[in-house]
């Protein structure tokens, strides 16, 4: 997978890039045919001020079909990444179920349609 960075307000350290990259692929568990990760980064420091969540962290996975998108916020940017990766797992796990059962249904609709009566003459 492919990870494009957009800090907004902040210098990334390695340290926090490579564990971004961890966490992401983590989610490959899920679907191993992400293309890409595109992560915004944002610091708002007037927010800082007042203690409050001053990261915003955006992340668009880039996935064949329906791409899938994730934002948060919080006081620390390594917590705003846990919350976002929790979040992009449950919506990989929806996608799949949702895939899953269409395919289901699909298949036993054409086993209907292959094991039901000619109509009559």
């Amino acid at each position: 997978m492919q990870i494009q960075w957009n800090p907004q307000g902040i210098k990334l350290t390695p340290a926090f890039c490579s564990y971004v990259d961890k966490k992401l692929q983590k989610l490959e568990r899920h679907e191993d045919r992400i293309v890409a990760a595109h992560v915004n980064v944002q610091h708002d420091p007037p927010k800082a001020t007042l203690n409050k969540q001053a990261f915003i962290v955006k992340v668009h996975l880039s996935l064949p079909g329906r791409d899938l998108h994730a934002e948060d916020r919080g006081h620390d940017l390594y917590q705003a990444i846990d919350l976002i990766v929790d979040r992009l797992e449950a919506q990989l796990r929806r996608r799949k179920t949702e895939l899953t059962e269409k395919a289901r249904h699909d298949s036993r609709e054409a086993k209907r349609e292959v094991h039901a009566p000619p109509p009559p003459e």
